[in-house]
């Protein structure tokens, strides 16, 4: 059962302190919705929740590491305790590495798979049973890349690939074969202005970037919103994804070509800042964009 809108509704959101999450937190609660934000950083979700509760608006936070099957349920049996039941929920926390596959040790890419791969798969089975009572939407951030070449962060794409399959998979088994009422969206969008580089485990000599061109947080955050309302399959979002996507399928040997551009792309002239990103322990910015934008506010601590 689809909703016409977001008013009343009590969505999920996890990595929700910076970037997408915390823009989709914040659009979330201005236009109704009931939010529960979820991520690592106690600093920055009670300073987001207070600011929505002082606009009027209604959110409550649990602190997870998304990676952890017991807190992902706790968070949602405290969403349940808080509201009675969960109409959407956005699997959104991840994190990257930056780094040449060959150099990258399996300890931090096993991490990351742990965040970006099992925060999805525990988080969908632990908001299905809810979903199904409330007939209502899960949602996994994913990214373009899950169907070209990322030089430089090959183990991030794997990641993502790795969530598209699933998300692929669960949502037949639920619209189609089960009929359970829920519907299962997959966002794809292409690089976002977030904090995303500063977050990522860096290998490099350099400092990270996204390649450009970047869409702003808001656009992927009024996909997520979209899909709490009236579902979808896979949703790009950008130009730029659907044009990459399109290319790897049509010319994929051309693709490859023009993925390996992206390396330079991806790094700045700047030595690394904060090697050791947020793989292991969350960062403190609190930022919705990747450098500071005017009139910007900042929520404290920051998340994936």
């Amino acid at each position: 059962m689809k909703r016409s809108t977001l008013a009343g509704q009590v969505i999920v959101i996890t990595g929700a302190t910076s970037g997408i999450g915390l823009c989709t937190a914040q659009l979330a609660a201005q236009r109704g919705a009931k939010v529960v934000l979820v991520a690592r950083s106690t600093g920055v979700l009670e300073s987001v929740v207070r600011l929505i509760r002082e606009s009027g608006h209604d959110a409550i936070h649990l602190v997870a590491d998304v990676a952890d099957r017991a807190q992902v349920a706790a968070a949602a049996q405290a969403a349940i305790d808080a509201y009675g039941r969960i109409d959407t929920w956005v699997n959104n926390a991840g994190v990257s590495i930056y780094g040449r596959l060959d150099e990258v040790s399996e300890e931090d890419s096993r991490r990351m798979f742990d965040v970006n791969f099992w925060g999805v798969v525990n988080g969908s089975l632990a908001a299905l049973p809810h979903l199904k009572a409330s007939e209502g939407a899960l949602i996994n951030v994913g990214s373009e890349v899950s169907e070209l070449a990322l030089p430089l962060q090959g183990m991030y794409a794997s990641s993502k690939l790795a969530v598209k399959g699933f998300t692929d998979a669960l949502r037949v088994e639920q619209e189609e074969v089960d009929k359970s009422g829920v519907s299962v969206t997959l966002i794809q969008p292409s690089a976002v202005d977030t904090p995303h580089p500063q977050h990522a485990r860096n290998y490099m000599d350099a400092e990270p970037r996204h390649p450009t061109p970047t869409i702003d947080p808001a656009r992927v955050a009024e996909a997520i919103l979209r899909a709490a309302t009236e579902g979808g399959r896979d949703v790009k979002v950008g130009a730029i994804a659907m044009l990459n996507s399109a290319m790897s399928t049509l010319a994929p040997a051309l693709a490859d070509k023009l993925a390996a551009r992206r390396a330079d792309r991806q790094q700045t002239d700047q030595p690394p800042q904060r090697p050791a990103g947020a793989l292991y322990e969350p960062t403190e910015s609190g930022r919705i964009h990747g450098l500071p934008q005017p009139d910007e506010a900042f929520a404290g601590e920051a998340d994936d």
